[in-house]
């Protein structure tokens, strides 16, 4: 691999992660004022408004972008939003999809119809495991867990008091009623917190939050940029050409790199006529911008990061097979 293929390489890796960096801020500045709020409306607001999550995170998610996935991701961490309403926004996510179908002047009524479909599948998937959840009794404690995002990252995001003093996570407190605000969740030492101190703190903790995340996406983003550009699209195309069989599979798993170069490789692959329709969706409703890579950097339950990462590359496959066997072509 070349130098200039290298920092070809850097130099993208560094945009796409710089576009990302005011969706992640707004996100955490979000999630830091709601977790000093006091008065326990924002966490009503956020129980009530979930049922509709899935309808609002795909309609999100098929804005020609992929800020809102990494949104997601961070918001299901911190239990703001369900996970139907993350599937349903990694689904319908655009990412690349239309700049490169816009590039190579495809008809509108076909990118329109793309979009259609991933943002239904989203909207569908998104209710249906929602819905699954619930009967399982499997949807969590309903209460928003933005301490725990502050311990992992060890931002030291305390509370602070009127006169600007921060109070930090006491881990080594074992009052019994300590212990009892601790299981509600509300152990974030709330005190009076005023005026322009108390929101300093939150920009505070909300760009701490922000640069790990974002040094972390950097990384894994560069990492795989060169990983696609050392493979080259011709050997991706060709690749996926003689294994027509298992073309969904093989494009949902590319789909699943969490970089902007795999929805960009699928699309140029179907544009060209290498890609059929239907492992053409199942790449590209796997891939959902940063917002897994975001959620497996967020969310300590890796288990559960798994589960949901496998959920949505089954999905993507399944409807990639479908396509392919109704005869669907767009």
């Amino acid at each position: 691999m070349s130098m200039d293929m290298v920092m070809d390489v850097l130099v993208d890796s560094v945009k796409d992660t710089v576009m990302l960096v005011p969706f992640l801020l707004v996100t955490y500045l979000v999630m830091e004022t709601l977790e000093h709020s006091s008065d326990g409306k924002a966490e009503r607001l956020i129980r009530s408004a979930g049922s509709a999550g899935p309808a609002v995170g795909s309609i999100l998610g098929a804005i020609p972008q992929c800020g809102f996935s990494a949104m997601a991701g961070t918001l299901y961490a911190g239990r703001l939003i369900t996970a139907g309403t993350l599937v349903a926004v990694i689904l319908s996510t655009s990412d690349e999809l239309v700049p490169v179908f816009v590039a190579h002047q495809q008809p509108a009524l076909r990118i329109l119809a793309i979009l259609a479909i991933k943002l239904v599948v989203g909207m569908v998937v998104g209710f249906a495991a929602d819905a699954v959840l619930r009967a399982l009794h499997r949807t969590g404690d309903g209460h928003p867990h933005i301490r725990e995002l502050c311990e992992r990252a060890h931002c030291h995001c305390g509370s602070i008091d009127a006169a600007g003093h921060n109070h930090a996570h006491d881990h080594g407190n074992d009052d019994p009623a300590h212990t009892h605000e601790h299981d509600r969740g509300h152990d974030h030492a709330h005190v009076h917190e005023r005026g322009w101190s108390r929101w300093a703190h939150i920009l505070r903790c909300s760009l701490v939050h922000t640069a790990q995340v974002t040094a972390f996406i950097f990384v894994i983003t560069f990492v795989f940029g060169l990983v696609i550009e050392g493979l080259g699209e011709d050997a991706l195309g060709a690749f996926l050409s003689a294994q027509p069989v298992l073309a969904s599979f093989l494009a949902a798993l590319i789909g699943l790199i969490p970089n902007c170069g795999a929805s960009v490789a699928i699309a140029e692959l179907f544009v060209e006529g290498t890609l059929e329709t239907g492992p053409m969706l199942a790449g590209l409703l796997v891939s959902g911008g940063m917002g897994l890579l975001v959620l497996f950097r967020t969310n300590a339950d890796m288990r559960q990061n798994v589960i949901i990462a496998a959920f949505v590359y089954c999905v993507g496959v399944l409807c990639g097979v479908l396509a392919t066997a109704v005869g669907l072509v767009l």
